[in-house]
């Protein structure tokens, strides 16, 4: 079994900063790559930021220069530095990883439950 369990969310005023941390544990052989993702109230889920075991991230464009992607390998945690915050950033923030559970196995993408971030204006 695998689960990954999100932090951090909670309520900020426009310009101000928020730390995610995003943690896998169970039975986890290797993780690939993690990502967050977000969904704000009645729009499709989209891809924010993503980083490789080897530390590759490739951001959206809409937070390019005020979101950092970072993971600790050791930890099986990935994080997320949000600064300069803008209302239309809120969302719930989902994070993902492709995770390997046995040697030889595919990798297999779990999701963590979300957490919700609310930046007032």
């Amino acid at each position: 079994q695998v689960q990954l369990v999100e932090s951090g969310g909670g309520l900020v005023q426009a310009g101000g900063s928020l730390r995610l941390s995003c943690a896998a544990s169970g039975s986890i052989f290797s993780i690939n790559a993690m990502r967050w993702y977000r969904q704000a109230a009645g729009k499709g889920r989209e891809l924010v930021a993503s980083i490789s075991s080897g530390g590759s991230t490739n951001y959206a464009d809409s937070v390019k220069g005020r979101f950092t992607i970072s993971i600790d390998n050791a930890k099986n945690t990935v994080y997320l530095q949000m600064n300069s915050l803008k209302p239309e950033d809120t969302a719930v923030y989902y994070c993902n990883a492709d995770i390997v559970r046995s040697r030889g196995l595919v990798p297999y993408i779990y999701w963590g439950q979300g957490t919700q971030v609310t930046v007032s204006s």
